[in-house]
Parts: C-alpha cells; structure tokens; sequence
C-alpha cells in the first residue's frame, strides 16, 4: 500500500517539480513572500481548501475538513528565500540578484502542496486538516507573528507537524528526535565606553579596545565553566568594531555575539553570565559597557507521544532501514519552535543527499539545490501522517 502511494505521487509529481523550481526562480524574503502567498492560496482554493491569507503578514492556511471526525491536524511548510547570490548555474536559478532559495523552502512549500493535492482528491480521512504555510522563518519570527495573529485559536490544532530537508543525509532516509532538536539562538550588541586620546599617551585614557579583547577571552570561559559539561553551548563573538588609526586610542569598541543552546535553563544561565562578565570586565578597565540583548529563537523540543507517532509514520513509509529512531540534536535555530510551545509536535529530517551528490551541498551556500526526488517522498510522509492521525472510524 505504502509502495502504491509513493509511486502515485511519484507520478504526479512533475506538477510539483516544475511548481518547487517556479518558486526557486522567483525567491522572496521574510514577509515579502506575496508572489509565492498568491500561489499557494490560488491552488489551494482550486482544490477545495477553505483559505485564510495574510496571517502573520504574508502566511497562507487552507482548512479541509471532511466527515464528521473530531479531531484536528496542523501542518507546516516555510516559503521565505535567503538574501545569497545563487551560484549554481541552474536554468531555474534565481532570477532576483541577491536572493536565492539556499535553504529548501520552495521544496518544502512544493512537497505540501503536492501532499494537499493528495489529500483533496483522494484522502482518506475524517476530521480537520489545517495546513499552515508560513512566512519569514529565516530570522523574522514569522511563526510568532501568525501565532500573534491568531493561528491556533483560529485554526486549533491537536497536534502540529513540519519537516526540512538536511544535506548529508542519504536521500530517501528520515531522522526524527524526541526532545531537545534544535538550538536556541540569541544575539547581544555589547557597546563598551572609555575614554579615547592619543596612542603614546594610553595613561590618560581608558583603553576600550583593551576591554573589548579581554573581555572576549574571558567569555571563553562561560562554556567551559560555568555550563554543563554534558549539556550544549556556544558562545561566538562574531566581529569586533574599534578604531581607524594605529595611534589613537577610540571612545569605544562593539563586540557582536551570537549564543546557542539545547536547554531553557542554560540558556538562561548564558545570559546571566556574559551580563556578568561583560560589565565585570568593562569595569576592570575603567570603561562602561552597554549591552543589548535580542532573544531569538527558543529551543526546539519535540514532544514524546507525537515524535513516536512521526517515527510509526516513517518506519511505515520507508521501512527500518532508512529510518533514524534518535537521530543528534542541531545546533541550528528554527522558529517553528514557538509553535511547539503552544502546541505539542514533531520536526522532522528529510535527507537531501550526501556523499557527492547535488544534494549534498549545505544548506546557506550559494551553491545549494532542493532535492527533487523528495517532492514525493516528503509528500507522501504528509499523505500518510494526515490519513493516520485523521483516521476514519
């Protein structure tokens, strides 16, 4: 049976290749997705999908609900492009300077669709599908704006699901994790003041760029001892700002930094620290510092019941053998976090390619591609895990 479906939307699924690559071509950036919104509304609404546009500035959600089953199912897909210039050469490749699809968007939108498709035509299911299309996952919180908007009290769902595509694993495998799967990521402009003069006289002035780099030395030290050494954490000071000329000392230096973790405590334990040390280090060199902190993405955790039903889904699709029960956590960040906290789910993996495949090239990269065999495949998943959750009686 499971063989049947695959092969059916392998069939069908030149439709939605030649949609996934139409998508890649015209790539658009968090809350400016409206070609790719107006797309996926209008076939959508084509099938028989009640449709809402708009929510949480440029999301898409189509409702279909058939019989008279209770329960109700959320699906996600994400559709916003990188600001990268796309190296790949492809006859699809993008055809707006300075933005590409580099992440799999357009493929995940695509294998949805395709999944939508199905499931209008030919489902076997009672109860209600919402499938969720959003905006702005790259960065712009697009979830917690379609959250904010109403999403769950318009369109309430028992459980939430989403999938993306991962480069180095083997294409047709799926990876599933219960529990923590994806970091946290948060961002600090540290801002430190002194008094700037000229470099031969450095006793009458308080050196910031002195502070800035004893400061970075001394966050080095959060990780390796103030967290867990069994727990995850990363701590980046990703540029350093001071000064234009070697003989004079500047007013004040900017330290950028990014923190990632895989636990609520620690990462609240981060912030505490860095705060801590930041000032405590300013101070030691007669500066001040300023801090501004921006908390981005909340940790990733899949919860128990739905992740093992996410695997049954799998294991029944694929078999044992290109299934990974417990695949390792991401360091990554992924805003369908702030769904899971609202509503219990899974993220799941979809394997791009490895080896010396196209579809191994890492997602971020100019030279990245979606991998087109998994239209069907992450199509078929959907089909399976609507028609399993929304059985019928």
């Amino acid at each position: 049976m499971m063989s049947t479906l695959l092969e059916d939307l392998q069939q069908q699924s030149a439709e939605f290749i030649g949609i996934r690559r139409d998508i890649h071509r015209h790539p658009e950036l968090a809350f400016g997705e409206h070609r790719t919104a107006a797309l996926v509304a209008q076939k959508l609404e084509a099938w028989g999908y009640q449709v809402e546009t708009g929510l949480g500035g440029t999301g898409v959600v189509g409702r279909l609900v058939r019989g008279d089953g209770k329960r109700h199912l959320g699906i996600r897909a994400d559709m916003d492009a990188l600001p990268i210039d796309e190296a790949t050469g492809l006859p699809y490749a993008s055809c707006h300077h300075g933005v590409m699809h580099a992440c799999g968007h357009d493929g995940h939108t695509a294998m949805l669709l395709a999944a939508a498709h199905h499931l209008a035509t030919r489902g076997r299911f009672t109860g209600t599908l919402n499938l969720i299309f959003q905006p702005a996952e790259e960065g712009g919180g697009g979830a917690v704006r379609m959250i904010d908007d109403g999403l769950f009290d318009k369109y309430p769902c028992e459980a939430v699901f989403a999938m993306h595509n991962m480069p180095g694993i083997p294409q047709g495998r799926f990876s599933l994790r219960e529990g923590a799967a994806m970091a946290s990521s948060d961002y600090a402009t540290v801002t430190i003041r002194g008094v700037g003069g000229h470099g031969a006289m450095p006793h009458r002035t308080a050196d910031p760029v002195v502070a800035a780099a004893s400061t970075v030395m001394a966050l080095q030290s959060v990780v390796s001892r103030n967290i867990d050494p069994l727990q995850m954490a990363v701590v980046t000071v990703g540029a350093i700002h001071a000064g234009k000329a070697n003989n004079v000392i500047p007013a004040s230096a900017t330290l950028e930094i990014s923190l990632r973790a895989l636990d609520r405590d620690v990462r609240a334990l981060l912030e505490q620290r860095i705060k801590a040390i930041i000032a405590a280090q300013a101070e030691s060199f007669g500066c001040e510092a300023e801090i501004d902190w921006r908390k981005g993405y909340a940790v990733l955790v899949n919860t128990p019941q739905e992740t093992a039903f996410a695997r049954e889904v799998a294991l029944e699709l694929v078999g044992a053998e290109r299934v990974t029960l417990q695949g390792p956590p991401l360091t990554g960040s992924e805003d369908f976090a702030f769904m899971l906290e609202k509503v219990p789910g899974s993220y799941l993996l979809i394997g791009n390619g490895d080896g010396d495949s196209a579809g191994a090239c890492m997602v971020h990269n100019p030279g990245y591609d979606f991998n087109d065999d998994n239209v069907a495949l992450g199509a078929a998943y959907w089909v399976l895990l609507a028609e399993r959750f929304l059985k019928q009686a």
